[in-house]
């Protein structure tokens, strides 16, 4: 999927649009989706001016807003930042489509042991406010993860994972109410359009 289309449903899950004058709009009203935008476009620009031009804006928006996301992580379709603050992923991150990060997040990497590595997130993950998620773990889709939880294991799909230690919670359509304005990996040129269904 090219970058435009990224920007596109990332904007789709803040104003449940992707018009033009949406996006437009969204970029002066959500300072998420405006870091958003910087990130697809340094992520698309591996090298030349523009390479260097965006890697700056995103230093300088970093220092705005405390979002550090790693212009090497690999993201899905419709990426949710909701507020401003601290929400740091680790460059080798692997996040799905329908993903929304809270306040004070830390997607990291895990140095020794067994779970050495960075983790994959799948799709429809709902992370909360100061949750840590680190190593090489893979979390399934339609996952939430509570506020204040650390994560350091796998989660199956449909789960909630609260406390410190975590547990898990089995539970169907997990994310439901959370992950909103969800939009599809197939969808048409013209426009994103919400999924159906539960967990979607």
């Amino acid at each position: 999927m090219n970058v435009n289309k990224l920007i596109r449903s990332d904007c789709f899950r803040y104003a449940a649009q992707s018009s033009w004058s949406t996006m437009a709009k969204q970029r002066l009203m959500q300072m998420g989706f405006r870091y958003t935008t910087v990130l697809r476009k340094a992520q698309a620009h591996r090298g030349g001016l523009l390479h260097y031009w965006y890697r700056l804006r995103l230093l300088r928006m970093s220092k705005q807003t405390g979002f550090q996301i790693g212009y090497g992580a690999r993201i899905g379709t419709g990426l949710f930042i909701g507020h401003r603050g601290t929400v740091i992923v680790n460059g080798e991150a692997r996040l799905g489509s329908n993903v929304n990060l809270s306040p004070g997040v830390v997607i990291g990497q895990e140095n020794r042991g067994r779970r050495k590595g960075v983790p994959q997130l799948g799709n429809r993950v709902w992370v909360g406010s100061n949750a840590v998620i680190v190593g090489g773990i893979h979390i399934g889709n339609d996952v939430l993860v509570a506020p204040n939880a650390y994560v350091n294991f796998d989660v199956p799909d449909h789960s909630i994972v609260v406390g410190n230690p975590a547990r898990v919670i089995h539970r169907e359509n997990a994310t439901e109410g959370y992950c909103h304005n969800q939009v599809s990996d197939l969808v048409p040129d013209e426009e994103y359009s919400v999924m159906d269904g539960g967990a979607r």
